[in-house]
């Protein structure tokens, strides 16, 4: 054989090696896909009429507590902190800050003094200003206020600055919002007044808008006129709020697309104080927002000055359309407790709260409330007595002069007890019991039947705070919203049993992180949800719906599934949510029965799915979806569904029902909830 012939024969031959080596791996592949396709768990969905049950409209809400700056640097708009200058104590001279003055001690010189004109909060700020407009440099001298790590001051949008003054001359004080440094000026008024128009304490208004935009801006009053001014209780909040109640927007935003049921208000620990001196009190937190004292909160240690009170608890449950859920101190903080036998004051003081909320326009409590511009009550239900205070030596006798005087009052209200109820009866009276859980995502993926053998008796469980923390948590990772997840959808199939959840905490400004994790992260000027938030996005319908009885078959340890049914615009869905807590992604069929195939169909309508690459993922500024839930349409063949779900991942496929008769076209689409 010549060379030629050879080199020809030995191509055809590895030739058709190639050839059968790539059609034995593609009958291999073909083998491996068709083992892929079959199920390896089936969930079968009860969806005949009258088979399913209620679920408490009350299921899922949200609990706002006064923790990592939530209100005061948060959801309250206000841009100045420690507005009145009383953060530093009653004491004079005090630590004004974070005020600072602008010049040098040369030119400016300022102290706190018991001067103002407010009973409840005495503390002035003094400034003298040494230098007269040819001494002082060309911008004046004063103080700024950098607010809470930064103003957000956005150009074209208006700034109400108000504040008091006094002053022994003539006053020429100019009012800015300037950048971080001082150096550039986005927007800046005057205010002239005479020494008799200001020789009494006076309040002056200006409405500044920003031409530029300064995330990180700070608020000044400087002059050049030589004397001394008095100043007090200074406040910069945006025009633009919802609906003008001081609610920072996006903010806002972001808590109504949960879709909350009720609002858990305001703690937590906050409520209680390290010590009972330093406790939330709502009557030091109604009026005019000048004449409130403010406090400092000792458990998590910083100053508010409660512009965010009683009557915006509940202006905002009534804005975000949830029930008011009021949790106040029952004479127990974490370090001191008040004996039954004189405890009658702090129940008075629990019914006044009620009687502010509740009572006619012309009632002693009622009538402050209408002061406040608000004729009508306010809705009120639910009270907490307390906050994780059942240990306590004194909280069940305290708790039952609370009961007996409120149900006496208020017999429609429902009261809620700090006593688990959940493994044993209580040894007292309530309408529910309260639980918290924090633990690993192990633990909590466990607990999805926690309250399966619970006893169906006695009062309904409120989980009224839950998360994953620890190592598992991070900042909030996608392992810690999956066992959430899982978690939820146990208190949804105990909901007969379970009537309300709360995630906790809610918000965290990353300037001032107490609590790992939480649900919304923010700074002056942005914001994003954790995996968990997303979490509890998914349970938005599930409150008032119908859980549908359904079963898992199959080796499901590391899943777990439910099905509600609920109507949108008119039409009828069946929403199925299922958590892989597993490593290796599974083929879930569903089989949905009770429907007469004459009558009624299903067909597909969306996915959801919630996943990322690694289980510790977590969003931030930078990436704020990295782990967010993504929707498209759900395709499936008649009759029959068959889905993926992919490793560590939460999904959702809603159906839709429809006649037999009418098939509806549901165009594709792909976005983010």
């Amino acid at each position: 054989m010549d060379t030629e012939s050879w080199k020809f024969l030995r191509s055809v031959c590895i030739l058709s090696f190639l050839l059968g080596s790539c059609f034995v791996y593609q009958s291999l592949r073909v083998v491996v896909a068709q083992e892929d396709t079959k199920p390896a768990v089936t969930l079968q969905v009860n969806a005949s009429n009258g088979a399913g049950r209620l679920i408490p409209e009350t299921l899922f809400g949200i609990f706002f507590e006064e923790i990592n700056h939530a209100g005061a640097g948060g959801l309250w708009a206000e841009l100045v902190s420690n507005r009145g200058f009383e953060a530093g104590g009653q004491n004079t001279p005090s630590n004004i800050w974070p005020w600072s003055i602008v010049g040098d001690q040369s030119s400016v010189y300022v102290a706190t003094d018991r001067s103002s004109c407010f009973e409840r909060n005495k503390i002035a700020l003094r400034m003298d200003v040494l230098c007269d407009s040819n001494g002082c440099p060309s911008g004046g001298v004063g103080v700024y206020n950098p607010g809470y790590w930064g103003m957000n001051i956005e150009e074209g949008k208006k700034y109400k600055v108000a504040f008091c003054v006094r002053s022994t001359g003539d006053i020429d004080l100019s009012v800015s919002l300037t950048s971080s440094n001082g150096s550039l000026t986005l927007a800046s008024e005057k205010i002239i007044a005479s020494a008799s128009d200001v020789s009494k304490w006076t309040k002056k208004e200006v409405l500044l808008e920003a031409k530029g935009t300064d995330h990180g801006a700070r608020l000044q009053l400087t002059t050049t006129k030589k004397g001394s001014i008095w100043i007090d209780q200074v406040s910069a909040m945006p025009v633009d709020t919802y609906k003008g109640h001081g609610f920072r927007n996006d903010l806002y935003q972001m808590m109504a697309d949960i879709k909350p049921r009720f609002i858990r208000f305001p703690g937590g620990c906050f409520v209680e104080g390290e010590w009972l001196s330093n406790a939330f009190r709502w009557k030091e937190t109604v009026g005019p927002w000048e004449e409130r004292p403010g406090h400092f909160g000792d458990v998590w240690k910083y100053w508010t000055d409660d512009g965010l009170g009683h009557f915006e608890f509940f202006q905002l449950a009534e804005d975000i359309g949830a029930a008011p859920i009021w949790v106040f101190n029952n004479g127990i903080s974490h370090n001191d407790e008040v004996e039954t036998a004189t405890i009658m004051p702090f129940v008075q003081e629990a019914l006044d709260g009620i009687e502010f909320a509740r009572g006619d326009a012309n009632s002693t409590w009622g009538s402050v409330r209408a002061a406040m511009g608000r004729q009508e009550p306010f809705e009120l239900k639910y009270v907490a007595i307390g906050n994780e205070d059942c240990g306590k030596t004194y909280y069940r006798g305290n708790y039952i002069v609370f009961y007996d005087a409120i149900k006496k009052a208020y017999p429609d209200i429902k009261i809620i007890s700090n006593c688990d109820g959940s493994s044993r009866p209580l040894d007292h009276p309530a309408d529910y019991y309260d639980f918290h859980i924090y633990t690993s995502a192990s633990n909590l993926f466990s607990m999805y039947h926690q309250f399966d053998r619970t006893s169906r008796k006695g009062p309904k469980a409120f989980v009224s705070e839950y998360a994953v923390t620890g190592k598992d948590a991070g900042k909030g990772s996608l392992l810690a919203a999956l066992a959430e997840a899982a978690f939820l959808i146990g208190l949804e199939k105990n909901s007969d049993i379970v009537e309300m959840a709360s995630y906790a905490p809610l918000f965290v400004n990353t300037n001032d992180r107490r609590w790992n994790p939480d649900a919304i992260v923010f700074n002056s000027s942005h914001l994003y949800g954790t995996p968990s938030y997303w979490v509890q996005r998914f349970f938005a319908e599930s409150s008032g719906s119908t859980l549908l009885t359904s079963t898992l078959k199959g080796n499901s340890s590391s899943l777990v599934a439910s099905a509600i049914s609920w109507k949108n615009n008119g039409q009828d869905y069946i929403r199925i949510k299922a958590v892989n807590f597993g490593a290796t992604s599974v083929n879930m069929k569903v089989l949905v029965t009770g429907l007469d195939p004459n009558v009624m169909k299903v067909s597909g309508s969306k996915k959801t799915i919630l996943t990322s690459t690694n289980v510790m993922d977590e969003n931030s500024f930078t990436q704020p979806e990295k782990v967010a839930p993504h929707e498209s349409l759900l395709e499936m063949a008649e009759e029959d569904l068959t889905v993926i779900l992919p490793p560590h991942s939460f999904s959702s496929f809603d159906l839709l029902k429809e006649s037999a008769k009418i098939r509806m076209t549901v165009s594709d689409s792909s976005s983010t909830l």
